[in-house]
């Protein structure tokens, strides 16, 4: 899909996390703790792998940047060895995706400042790319037309799941772009379980996370919750020398202490086509393979291994047992 050239698109990949609830599954797949956009969790590439392939259908490679943490050097130095360092954003710590973005997005905007952006965690996965792709097209769309609003992409719930963030959409917007687009009423972080029920009655939407707005939109919102981030991040950019504030900075979590503080300058547009999931947890990360009818090689080993002596079906969560128990939680 290419962008007109009128307007000058960016992707922000968050790859800077540390994964801690999928270590166990990591360490069993790769034989060490990486953080799972690192793992090879299926298809024979990494999550992040998986990502930039995703990206490339809407987004110029010399437009994709990358957000990681130093002390994962090991694990993305190879993998991003064919991108411009300009391009790879290195954190001296992880600390949270707000300060992740914040950083990416000064860059961006110190560049371009008009640009849109879209912001992409590393670590989901869609059955159906290009659809993937027409909607981030679509929030492109809608983006240049308002250029004051940030556009969260939201899913169609399967469950009341009280591990994501739900979006409840208001009235329809006008937008010139022929496609449905729905203002905010508020934003749910993490709700509790009589909560999202409540929420998908009324046709909540999950939210995926993927997020897209000018540069100059973001930054503004972003200095309305979290101004002395923005402003300490800034200078030290300047400086060349994020060490020192990386350390001293209190971790920013984006969706909890920024979206979900003030709907009022947010939209939504609504995906429904792409088979999103958010590989949160081990159970998530078997069940969404299973849904899709894959199973690689260390998952064909862990059944193997665990083989149940019975001969009734055994519910999935039990068919995993010492030593792999740690993989998935048991509800």
């Amino acid at each position: 899909m290419e962008q007109t050239a009128a307007e000058q698109v960016w992707a922000i990949v968050l790859a800077g996390g540390d994964g801690t609830r999928l270590k166990g599954l990591t360490r069993t797949i790769e034989g060490d703790s990486r953080p799972k956009q690192f793992s090879k969790i299926f298809g024979g590439r990494s999550l992040l792998g998986h990502t930039r392939e995703r990206l490339r259908s809407v987004f110029s490679d010399d437009r994709i940047m990358f957000v990681v943490t130093k002390g994962h050097d090991s694990f993305y130095t190879a993998e991003l060895a064919d991108v411009d360092r300009s391009r790879v954003l290195e954190q001296p710590a992880n600390r949270g995706t707000g300060v992740a973005i914040i950083a990416a997005l000064l860059q961006v905007w110190n560049q371009e400042p008009d640009a849109i952006v879209g912001l992409f965690p590393s670590d989901h996965y869609y059955t159906d790319d290009e659809a993937f792709a027409a909607t981030v097209q679509r929030g492109i769309e809608v983006s240049a037309k308002h250029d004051k609003s940030i556009i969260l992409i939201g899913a169609k719930p399967q469950s009341p799941e009280v591990e994501y963030g739900w979006i409840e959409p208001g009235a329809p917007v006008r937008n010139g772009s022929g496609q449905p687009v729905f203002s905010v009423n508020r934003f749910c972080e993490k709700p509790p379980l009589n909560e999202a029920h409540e929420l998908m009655k009324q046709g909540g939407l999950w939210n995926t996370f993927v997020t897209i707005g000018r540069a100059g939109a973001f930054l503004e919102l972003l200095s309305t919750r979290v101004l002395t981030a923005v402003k300490v991040i800034s200078d030290a950019l300047a400086a060349g020398d994020l060490d020192t504030v990386y350390h001293e900075m209190d971790t920013i979590d984006f969706s909890k202490d920024v979206l979900s503080l003030d709907a009022s300058n947010l939209l939504v547009v609504e995906d429904s086509g792409s088979g999103w999931a958010d590989l949160g947890n081990p159970q998530r990360v078997i069940e969404t393979l299973d849904r899709h009818q894959i199973e690689p090689d260390w998952l064909c080993e862990i059944r193997r291994t665990n083989q149940p002596r019975v001969d009734r079906p055994v519910p999935l969560r039990h068919q995993i047992t010492a030593p792999f128990r740690d993989l998935v939680p048991v509800q």
